[in-house]
């Protein structure tokens, strides 16, 4: 990847359906798009699993169109009276459902006329909303305010995604971690030295994550940055704080 390679970008993750949250299914959306983005020099900036209830799911789809991200929305645009992400993005924009002719003349493509009177309600569609292809059974998705709605089947919605991420997102500079492993000070001993690191590079997060096992020697705070910013300068003057303050540490075991 070239150093002139964008910085990534931070993407919201959607999982609509009362299946996941009942546990009749596994969510498999959250380590898969986590690891595409990865893989793209992008990353998530946060995943909700949201029940099949329209009043909720507009409310919700409503605050994240307003937060300006790009979001993935895996679930919920089928044809059956449960399926409300189609109704519920519309009313979220605050604009009406309209019959879209390319979805239509896709989803009579695929199904002739079963696709009466039932099927070619997935073609209703938020006003102005553009089309995802779906190579698995040709039945789209689509795209509203940087939303981009998938199916909930993960053999469609995760081709469909790779699609919408070489297509409109450039790959970007991977994001970098660096960490130390603090042994002999507590989490609590460590929080003043971290808020004076928090926010000191812009371009890097700052991080702490104990670790707590029954051996000894398995107990410590694993202290970093990880980001797209100046990654030896944040660690350097993690370790100087470490130093003035007499803190003892050593690099992060392999496991890590």
């Amino acid at each position: 990847m070239s150093d002139t390679a964008p910085a990534g970008r931070r993407f919201g993750l959607i999982v609509i359906g009362d299946e996941i949250l009942t546990g009749q299914r596994r969510d498999k959306h959250l380590p898969a798009f986590k690891d595409m983005l990865a893989a793209r020099g992008h990353g998530l900036a946060w995943c909700w699993i949201l029940p099949d209830e329209p009043e909720l799911l507009t409310r919700q789809l409503a605050a994240s169109m307003a937060d300006g991200l790009p979001v993935f929305c895996c679930g919920g645009i089928g044809a059956t009276p449960d399926d409300h992400t189609r109704a519920c993005a519309a009313a979220a924009a605050g604009i009406v459902l309209e019959r879209h002719p390319q979805a239509l003349a896709l989803i009579e493509g695929r199904f002739g006329a079963e696709a009466h009177p039932h099927r070619v309600l997935m073609a209703d569609l938020p006003a102005g909303a553009q089309l995802i292809p779906n190579p698995v059974n040709q039945i789209p998705g689509f795209v509203l305010r940087e939303h981009w709605f998938l199916p909930g089947f993960p053999r469609m919605a995760w081709p469909m995604a790779e699609w919408v991420l070489a297509t409109q997102y450039p790959a970007a500079a991977p994001s970098r971690e660096a960490a130390l492993a603090v042994r002999d000070a507590p989490e609590s001993q460590l929080i003043p030295l971290m808020r004076k690191l928090d926010g000191a590079f812009p371009d890097l997060k700052h991080f702490s994550l104990p670790h707590v096992g029954d051996d000894p020697q398995d107990r410590y705070v694993l202290l970093g940055f990880r980001g797209h910013g100046d990654l030896a300068a944040a660690m350097a003057a993690l370790r100087d704080a470490l130093d003035a303050q007499g803190i003892a540490y050593g690099p992060p075991p392999e496991t890590e």
